[in-house]
């Protein structure tokens, strides 16, 4: 899900760090280089331009890949969906341009210091070797609190979005019942529990930060001390030293980017551990429709617990039951929106997560309770009655899934649309959420959810 390629571009970091400081130590001992010394320096200039640029883009490319994610997930949290392609998905972009480059040269730059300082002073390799430990030691104690109260921040950020759109889609409802000032009060309340969690998400990076620098200005200062004092004793040439002083540093620069890194991209971490396993099989074919009979097995999820249904090919039935029973969960299941917690769908015996989305999607018609069409100035009865239409338009289809078609429409158009149905579902299965009585007429069975 995330873009990596941009990380390619760090290869020639881990080999330019130690080139820089060989060449700077080289020209202030008294020796040439000055030139080669200048051209090392551009090309990690360049190399760093080059990463930014690659960084954002992969950013962007994730973005879109997560908002397609979750836009195409299952989940019923309208709330939590429009936080996560808002402001979500924008939380995504220090993990990816600054986190993980930095994991990479946490890595690699230390391995090239150590390694070239232990042909040039080996205490001084021994003693960053041994110290660098130190900063991812106290950046995970510190870390471990940081995950909890980030969790909590995101939570908090998802109750508040979650609430907000609920109040802004039913303000028209709210005001009419005159509750549209205590929603406001709910609001402020649930805004300020989320700035609560966030100071205190703050407050502990804060804290991490204070203990990585002060560990790592620690750590340099175990290997700049005795360096400078075996310099003034003739212990150690004047290029080696300086270059154990240009390295040392450098060693642990990336750690402690890293640590800043860490914090900065907390909650795009929270995001992508949301992102929703990947459901879309590309399984077998479906079976033939007209011949496949279809089972619910003990299916279990939300409001439906165990239920069992047998439908057989080209029967019309008509599920009823009061509203919140699961009704249109049947009809999500049917369509492959909503995974069964336990049990399953088959179709002619076909787990119907074993059968290819999209062929099944094909193989059906499906007209929601509330059809969404472009353009949206049509009123409701005009929106369903272009969904049916397009629904039953829909002749190879052997499945008809029908969410109260006739929710919207006057007693004529009601018949009209009836007489219609009959016609297009003969000999065809089709499972209808009915509530008006003149649909139960249209069936073969009804079936009490």
């Amino acid at each position: 899900m995330v873009d990596r390629r941009h990380l390619l571009a760090l290869i020639p970091v881990p080999f330019l760090v130690p080139a820089q400081a060989e060449l700077l130590a080289s020209v202030l001992s008294g020796g040439s280089g000055l030139l080669l010394l200048c051209l090392v320096i551009g090309l990690r200039v360049l190399v760093w331009w080059v990463h930014r640029a690659m960084a954002h883009r992969a950013a962007e490319r994730t973005r879109a890949r997560l908002r397609e994610a979750f836009l195409r997930s299952p989940c019923t949290r309208a709330g939590e969906v429009a936080t996560l392609v808002t402001r979500g998905v924008h939380d995504v972009t220090p993990c990816v341009v600054g986190y993980l480059p930095q994991q990479v040269l946490a890595i690699a730059v230390p391995l090239a210091v150590v390694t070239r300082l232990a042909f040039a002073d080996l205490t001084a390799a021994l003693t960053i070797l041994l110290t660098l430990p130190l900063v991812p030691i106290f950046g995970a104690l510190v870390g471990a609190h940081t995950r909890e109260r980030t969790a909590r921040q995101w939570d908090a950020l998802t109750t508040l979005g979650g609430h907000f759109l609920d109040v802004v889609k039913g303000i028209g409802t709210l005001r009419a019942f005159g509750r549209a000032q205590a929603q406001s009060t709910t609001v402020r309340e649930l805004a300020a529990q989320h700035l609560a969690e966030t100071m205190s998400a703050l407050r502990v990076a804060f804290l991490s930060a204070f203990v990585l620098e002060l560990v790592a200005t620690t750590s340099v200062a175990l290997v700049a001390v005795p360096v400078g004092l075996r310099l003034l004793t003739g212990g150690v040439p004047l290029h080696t030293a300086l270059l154990v002083l240009f390295l040392a540093p450098e060693a642990f620069l990336p750690l402690r980017a890293a640590g800043a890194q860490y914090h900065a991209s907390a909650q795009g971490r929270e995001v992508l551990a949301k992102v929703p396993p990947h459901t879309e099989i590309t399984g077998g074919e479906p079976p033939d429709l007209a011949h496949a009979e279809i089972v619910f097995e003990d299916v279990t999820v939300r409001s439906l617990k165990n239920f069992s249904l047998r439908i057989e090919p080209g029967e019309r039935i008509a599920l009823v039951g009061p509203s919140g029973a699961g009704k249109s969960t049947v009809l999500g299941l049917l369509l492959g929106f909503v995974q069964p917690d336990g049990g399953r769908v088959l179709v002619g015996g076909v787990d119907l997560r074993e059968i290819d989305r999209a062929a099944w999607l094909e193989a059906l018609a499906w007209v929601p309770q509330r059809p969404t069409l472009v353009p949206a100035n049509l009123s409701s009865g005009e929106r369903q009655r272009v969904a049916l239409a397009r629904a039953l338009d829909r002749r190879h289809a052997g499945l008809f899934l029908l969410d109260e078609p006739t929710a919207h429409l006057d007693a004529e158009t009601e018949a009209l649309v009836l007489q219609a149905t009959r016609d297009f579902t003969k000999g065809r299965t089709a499972v209808i959420v009915a509530h008006r009585p003149t649909l139960l007429n249209e069936v073969n069975r009804v079936v009490q959810v």
